[in-house]
């Protein structure tokens, strides 16, 4: 009886959807907010945590499944993950055990061609053929190359190791399944943050440890960043901005500029949501990520908001790029110029397109007119203003962010030409009413995300204390309600994070 129970069982089930799990969709990538990985990582976390006392045996199931995570994501180029952790965790050996200076140099640098020419290849190819092609009066055929998802996270992750320890900041790790580990690890490979080695390979053999505040914590921030990138930013995104920067021209000036205001929003509740889930997922496992984004809108100046937007980036931009290239330790005008280079630097890694390079050059021109201006006044780093001098540079730079995201979002120059002639000459501020009223729930979910990224930092931390300290069925609660709206919100088609396609 038992036996035909079973076969029933076996007859009903649709193997056909059973395989799917095991190939490669590039139209349904594996995404924290798919319903697919939250059965995922359900089963994951049971097996995660029954392996609690076998560190190794652990090691090894969360490796493997982050490889999975990844073929879901980038299909057979999980290839270049494992060539990219091979190479370097060989090098970052062979650098620490070599006394010679310039072996070690010339080893940093082997391991820096290897990642870089692994970047450059997939990002910049058709880049660079398209400039070049003029020269020989060819006509531009773009090469059929895909870019793997997170390929500009995981190499500039495995290469700040292989710095580190030729700067003697860090040892290496003793085993291959340990590196294999930290630069896999599937809440923050594709997109980030970018955790440095000596902030995360500490935490890999240490006991597992999970108690009800960082359950809470982590709860909270997954929650948020679900809210963030399913309710607020595919929202926006799908019926209203997009709609804005595909037609310009099509629109009011007020309309493109409401616009402007919405991917300012959208791309913030995108990046800084998946890093939020990131953080908490990784929290959920035991392991402590630093916080990627500070409420980047809140700042007084540009250099503010670099300290607050994407902070493993600028970061590890300001640590193996700024610094690298002499930082402020050779005078005013050299100081200027590596702000310069390293936000056209950061600019092209975004994307291999003209409309990235302008917006780190309008950045990096904006860094160093703050500099020059506070030496003219005269100001020490970290000084604020009050009042409403504060406001008034909140504003300010707030407008200048959002101005610079034009040219990140547009598809090309002329279009974020178009969109600004709209604004300029074709304004007609009087539709605005009727623009609210018609996108109500659009404009309702601007106000919404506006709102609590402008909320006191204190509110945020309460938030996270209370949902630690609240009972277990009512934490469940929360979470299937949030998974409700997300599901009577959410769209037909996948929206993938933005940041999926640097």
């Amino acid at each position: 009886m038992v036996s035909t129970i079973v076969n029933s069982i076996l007859g009903e089930l649709d193997w056909s959807k059973l395989g799917e799990l095991f190939c490669y969709n590039p139209k349904d990538p594996l995404l924290f907010c798919s319903s697919l990985f939250l059965f995922l990582f359900l089963v994951f976390s049971l097996t995660y945590f029954l392996l609690n006392k076998k560190t190794t045996l652990r090691l090894l199931f969360v490796t493997a499944f982050s490889y999975y995570f990844y073929y879901k994501s980038s299909g057979w180029y999980f290839g270049l993950l494992a060539v990219v952790t091979l190479s370097d965790y060989l090098i970052g050996r062979k650098i620490y055990r070599t006394i010679n200076e310039v072996k070690k140099k010339w080893l940093v640098a082997l391991s820096v061609m290897i990642n870089l020419g692994l970047l450059c290849y997939f990002k910049y190819t058709n880049f660079l053929y398209s400039i070049l092609c003029p020269l020989w009066d060819g006509t531009f055929t773009p090469f059929d190359i895909v870019l793997p998802v997170g390929i500009s996270f995981f190499t500039f992750q495995s290469m700040s190791y292989t710095i580190d320890i030729y700067r003697g900041h860090l040892e290496p790790v003793k085993t291959p399944l340990d590196y294999a580990f930290y630069v896999s690890f599937f809440p923050q490979l594709v997109a980030g943050p970018i955790v440095r080695a000596s902030d995360f390979i500490p935490q890999i053999r240490k006991p597992l440890y999970v108690d009800q505040a960082m359950f809470g914590k982590a709860l909270f921030l997954i929650l948020a960043g679900l809210i963030k990138k399913t309710i607020i930013s595919d929202y926006i995104s799908v019926n209203y901005v997009d709609r804005i920067f595909d037609n310009p021209s099509l629109y009011s000036g007020v309309e493109n500029l409401m616009g402007v205001y919405g991917y300012t929003l959208q791309i913030y509740c995108d990046f800084s949501g998946y890093s939020d889930m990131a953080i908490g997922l990784a929290l959920l496992l035991g392991f402590q990520f630093p916080k990627n984004f500070d409420s980047p809108y809140k700042s007084q100046s540009i250099t503010e908001f670099w300290r607050r937007w994407h902070i493993s980036l600028s970061s590890w931009l300001k640590d193996y790029l700024y610094i690298s290239l002499g930082g402020n330790r050779k005078g005013k005008i050299r100081t200027y110029i590596n702000l310069m280079l390293t936000m056209l630097l950061g600019g092209l890694w975004h994307g291999a397109n003209w409309n990235f390079i302008l917006w780190g050059a309008l950045h990096g021109l904006a860094l160093v007119v703050h500099k020059i201006w506070m030496k003219i006044r005269h100001k020490q780093k970290g000084q604020t203003n009050k009042g409403i001098v504060r406001i008034w540079c909140t504003i300010v730079t707030f407008h200048f962010a959002a101005f610079c995201w034009i040219f990140f979002r547009a598809s090309s120059l002329e279009s974020a030409i178009s969109l600004l002639r709209q604004i300029a000459f074709d304004f007609r501020g009087q539709v605005l009413p009727q623009v609210v009223s018609g996108y109500w729930g659009v404009f309702a979910l601007f106000a919404l995300g506006y709102l609590s990224h402008f909320l006191p930092d204190s509110w945020m931390e309460k938030g996270e204390r209370v949902m630690g300290k609240t009972p277990l069925v009512l934490q469940a609660l929360i979470f299937v309600a949030v998974i409700w709206c997300m599901v009577q919100i959410k769209g037909s088609d996948v929206v993938p994070f933005i940041y999926f396609q640097f």
